[in-house]
């Protein structure tokens, strides 16, 4: 078996990118970005274009992060969905957040073609299907609400139709004709282009080592050089660095780690003939597609330590087989993972502390929903905070226990929503 191992099928099949120069002695912008994925590509986008003078820089490569491994699933809305969202948070702001989110999803779809992203997008809808027969309960309630809201793409598929949809055993579906999936490596680096057309900065191999708060501003230090800003967007996600208590107090990084098989003889499209993005209904979720050169990229588990696991292709393939027996023994061609950050109400985590703006947490739906956050921490820094401001108004609670405690406490609620997976 000839396994690439935490080398991705993105990275082997993204389009050239220029590497972008460290960043070298002492500069001045109106924003500085940490994060080169993207939320702050996206945020270094919006604000280049309206003549904002902007400084972005990223630790390693453009897209190093979650941005440039995801599942690249575009799955409209929130990992709330309307039902919930309306009972959490009332009719009005139930449905302006769920509004909000859905904007995320086109506003990728016109970014891709705004800018001629070359990135395989395919809008060929997002099914969830059901692990348990109750799960067809709330997939009911969620199209109802959906569509009592105006939302009218998703409908609840019975067993026989699930089944023909996605061969992998399910007692039905969801299918929401908004969704669909995309490269997003090379929908990350077309971030980058275009927002280094519109005059951004970029800096790549440019870790941030500390950063301090002045009157009328912030410093980022980098081994190499410093940024003076009147305001810094920090987008580091799960590889955030200790800036700030409060910024990094809502967020949990997990493990997530997926693959891909060799070239299936069909192309993969016995087992998903429409092509959709597809998930699970667990709480630990499955997911998976199809690949244009014709693999089944499939990502499963989660593990709640930093470390990766000592072979990638091997945790996750359990996952694989269970959900797709006849591929038993499948050959994997490449495996890879790292960190993404989830939050207790997996709501996003979008807000600000004087200078410093953020938005995280995505809590697996930020394939689309990171590029919006960007855009909303353009806006605010630019003195728009209507949109911003939904979001911050409903910031997720912090963690348990502090820094030193939500860790643990963290992976045993984490580790009973696994049992509860496991024993229905």
């Amino acid at each position: 078996m000839n396994i690439a191992v935490d080398h991705s099928w993105y990275a082997a099949t993204a389009a050239a990118s220029p590497p972008r120069p460290a960043l070298a002695g002492d500069t001045r912008a109106d924003v500085a970005i940490i994060g080169g994925g993207a939320t702050g590509l996206s945020a270094a986008l919006h604000l280049a274009q309206r003549g904002v003078s902007v400084v972005l820089v990223e630790a390693a490569r453009i897209g190093h992060g979650a941005s440039g491994r995801n599942g690249g699933q575009i799955i409209p809305g929130l990992r709330q969905g309307a039902a919930d969202l309306l009972e959490n948070f009332g009719e009005t702001r139930g449905a302006a957040l769920f509004h909000l989110a859905l904007s995320a999803r086109d506003l990728v779809v016109d970014l891709v073609a705004r800018h001629g992203i070359d990135c395989d997008l395919a809008l060929t809808g997002h099914l969830t299907t059901a692990v348990r027969p109750r799960d067809l309960d709330g997939f009911a309630r969620e199209a109802a609400a959906a569509a009592r809201l105006g939302y009218h793409r998703m409908r609840v598929l019975d067993a026989g139709a699930a089944r023909a949809a996605v061969a992998s055993p399910s007692h039905g579906a969801l299918l929401d004709g908004g969704g669909g999936h995309f490269h997003t490596l090379n929908y990350t680096l077309g971030l980058a282009r275009a927002a280094a057309a519109a005059g951004a900065l970029l800096h790549e191999s440019s870790p941030v080592t500390r950063l301090e708060r002045r009157a009328g501003g912030v410093v980022l230090y980098t081994p190499t050089g410093t940024i003076t800003a009147a305001q810094a967007i920090v987008a580091g996600d799960a590889l955030l660095g200790p800036f700030n208590r409060r910024i990094n107090s809502r967020i949990m990084p997990v493990g997530n780690y997926i693959v891909t098989t060799d070239v299936l003889p069909d192309g993969g499209a016995g087992l998903i003939p429409g092509n959709h993005a597809v998930s699970d209904s667990r709480f630990v979720v499955n997911y998976f597609r199809r690949t244009p050169d014709g693999r089944l990229m499939f990502g499963g588990g989660e593990r709640y330590t930093p470390r990766p696991p000592a072979d990638m292709a091997a945790f996750v393939r359990p996952f694989l087989e269970r959900s797709f027996p006849m591929l038993a023994g499948v050959g994997l061609s490449h495996a890879w993972g790292g960190l993404v950050s989830v939050t207790r109400s997996r709501l996003p985590d979008i807000g600000r502390d004087g200078p410093l703006l953020w938005a995280h947490g995505y809590s697996g739906q930020g394939a689309v929903l990171s590029t919006l956050g960007g855009a909303l921490l353009a806006e605010a820094a630019q003195g728009d905070e209507t949109r911003f401001s939904q979001f911050a108004a409903a910031a997720p609670p912090g963690f348990p226990g502090g820094q030193m405690l939500k860790g643990p406490l963290h992976v045993l609620g984490m580790l009973w929503y696994a049992l509860r997976d496991r024993t229905g």
